[in-house]
């Protein structure tokens, strides 16, 4: 401390540091007091020169401090963070009105360094701007990548990669495991599988560049608040990260592509059978409109988006339902009992079987509801100004609904922090954009287009832990001690992963 307090001016290094920090105020504080033509704003907090409201979001999970804003200055509520200005929409009334009615004005994203980057100038359909690219992009997932037909097309691989990892399980019976691990292994593999098909060179190097962007997108960046600063993502060293990151998954995502291309010449049978295959056919004007080409770094950012996508999000919700079926025994036996009821002895879960399973999907709506993978969804940017409620929301501004909020609101939701699976019976209430009160994967023209495959793979990997195994807390361990603290990052996560230790089933002791 004593060392801060002899810090003198009077060398030369100290004086040019300190010029510099002056004339990094000035910039910023001129930058920073624009009042957009005079035209009203929603209401918020106030703002401090620089770094607008960014200090009101130091000390817990920004889903939460948005939440307490929100009740101080309304559903639509103003903040500047950094250069950026942002409009947080915390009502299931108020996102649907905007979602809806001024969904055009509102469908693009911001450009982001690691999407820019790591998705190859965002051309994945979670950042690509909009325009007639996302349109054509969306249409190709909706159709043939992520069809209804195409998803009950990967039940094989699944039942497989399931299978493998029961085994797994298995070798460890009377031992904590960690489901987390579990889960991760099981989905890696399957994604790698159905993206580009069988084991292909440099699966573990691809893994950990996916795990490694997933860390680094973790939350909004300061250097994405201060885009002016380019020297910002210098000095941190994101960019030089990023760029080596690329450079590493690029390599293996061009000999993916260049060996698949070569197998085309003597096999084209192969051109439907993965998510690669089907992308080929529109880079060589074959796909099912032949005016749309996609480029080999078209194909890299929707095959890496989908492994990133399809990861960390799933495995958290069956973190969260398994946590809290930990915690309510008699929904863990509910659910149990129903999933040993339609299997009645199987040796293999088929997707047909998963689809009986009514209060499994209803576990995990409520999980949904209650721990949603992105408590914040991804932002928007707006493409036009527009007004509601006579305020002004400008262009460029960014839009983003925090949804943790909305799942937990008691206008909404009887006894709304309480786990009740049963409050979906015979309720229309679904997470396919239609409902604003329970929108975990957005709504709109940005909803996600992977919800199928991500909800699938869920309610398969649910059945199949309370098919296979019965399970118990470690080191006597009671329910009501379970931590349920969340961590706030590419997904919302558990703070402690969730770890049990598995038995055999005696449904399936025989099997």
């Amino acid at each position: 401390m004593d060392e801060m307090m002899n810090f003198s001016l009077t060398s030369p290094i100290s004086f040019l540091l300190s010029l510099l920090l002056i004339l990094f105020l000035i910039l910023f504080m001129m930058k920073g007091n624009q009042t957009h033509n005079g035209k009203k704003l929603p209401p918020g907090p106030k703002k401090l020169p620089i770094i607008g409201n960014l200090h009101q979001m130091i000390g817990s999970h920004p889903h939460r401090v948005l939440k307490k804003l929100a009740d101080k200055y309304g559903p639509i509520m103003h903040l500047q963070m950094g250069q950026r200005s942002a409009v947080v929409i915390s009502s299931a009334e108020k996102a649907k009105e905007i979602l809806n009615i001024y969904g055009v004005q509102v469908a693009d994203r911001p450009q982001l360094i690691v999407s820019k980057i790591m998705l190859y100038n965002s051309l994945g359909v979670t950042f690509a701007p909009y325009g007639d690219y996302l349109k054509q992009l969306r249409q190709i997932y909706a159709v043939e990548l992520l069809s209804p037909k195409t998803v009950r097309s990967f039940w094989t691989i699944m039942e497989d990669e399931v299978s493998t990892m029961v085994n797994s399980i298995k070798s460890e019976i009377g031992q904590p495991i960690i489901l987390h691990d579990k889960m991760m292994t099981y989905l890696y593999t399957m994604l790698c599988r159905v993206t580009f098909g069988g084991v292909c060179n440099g699966r573990e190097t691809l893994i950990m560049a996916a795990k490694e962007t997933s860390a680094l997108s973790a939350a909004i960046r300061i250097e994405d608040l201060f885009p002016s600063v380019k020297i910002l993502p210098l000095i941190s060293g994101l960019k030089s990260r990023l760029n080596n990151l690329l450079k590493t998954l690029d390599t293996i995502l061009e000999d993916i592509i260049s060996v698949r291309e070569k197998k085309l010449l003597t096999q084209p049978l192969l051109d439907d059978e993965d998510m690669l295959g089907v992308l080929l056919k529109y880079k060589n004007g074959k796909g099912k409109d032949t005016k749309f080409r996609v480029t080999n770094n078209d194909i890299k950012a929707v095959i890496f988006e989908i492994i990133l996508a399809g990861t960390l999000s799933s495995s958290a919700i069956v973190e969260w339902c398994m946590s809290e079926m930990i915690k309510n025994s008699e929904k863990f036996k509910k659910a149990q009992d129903e999933v040993r009821k339609v299997l009645k002895g199987k040796k293999t879960i088929s997707g047909s079987d998963v689809g009986k399973m009514e209060y499994v999907k209803m576990v995990v709506k409520e999980s949904l509801r209650l721990h949603p993978p992105a408590p914040i969804l991804f932002p928007r940017e707006c493409r036009e100004e527009f007004e509601i409620d006579g305020m002004t929301i400008p262009k460029k501004t960014w839009l983003i609904v925090n949804y943790w909020p909305i799942g937990r609101d008691p206008r909404l939701w009887d006894d709304a922090d309480k786990f009740e699976p049963e409050r979906f019976s015979n309720s229309s209430i679904d997470f396919n954009g239609s409902h604003f009160e329970l929108i975990p994967f957005g709504a709109g023209r940005r909803i996600c287009p992977g919800i199928l495959l991500g909800t699938t793979n869920v309610e398969l990997l649910l059945a199949t832990f309370l098919y296979y195994f019965d399970w118990k807390l470690p080191q006597g361990m009671k329910p009501e001690e379970l931590d349920m603290n969340e961590v706030f990052g590419a997904g919302c996560i558990r703070e402690s992963p969730l770890c049990l230790i598995p038995s055999i089933s005696s449904a399936v002791e025989g099997n």
